[in-house]
């Protein structure tokens, strides 16, 4: 339904991060928040931001990095890397304006379910799209 460019986001300072790519192992010498600016204006549909840094750790997304972002393209981003339980998901979406999340690890070693995860949204009166 959208081109989907996907960042992969590494902090080399406060408020500051690296585009990387080959995941995670390449330096690219981009900046996040210049690269974000120029896929939007280059039409991208949505942007899925990925933190090098908390992918995996279940400690919760890189709010900052989602918010800086989120506030400076006109387009959806998806927060991707670090979650670990439901509260996560609520504060990136409610605390850093993302518009969706991308969630890998909780799932893929059974700590939530899909129903389970979709429920807690809808509980807290967040957006999720319903599924007849």
């Amino acid at each position: 339904q959208s081109i989907v460019v996907s960042i992969e986001a590494k902090k080399i300072s406060e408020n500051k991060w690296e585009v990387y790519t080959e995941n995670g192992r390449e330096k690219t010498g981009l900046d996040v928040l210049e690269w974000a600016q120029k896929v939007d204006n280059l039409n991208a549909g949505e942007i899925l931001i990925t933190s090098i840094d908390q992918e995996g750790t279940l400690k919760g997304f890189d709010y900052n990095l989602i918010k800086t972002v989120s506030n400076n393209v006109s387009i959806p981003v998806i927060a991707s890397g670090g979650m670990g339980n439901i509260n996560h998901a609520i504060n990136v979406i409610e605390d850093s304006n993302a518009d969706a999340i991308a969630i890998a690890n909780v799932l893929h070693y059974g700590k939530m379910s899909t129903s389970t995860i979709r429920h807690k949204l809808i509980e807290k009166n967040i957006n999720v799209r319903k599924f007849y």
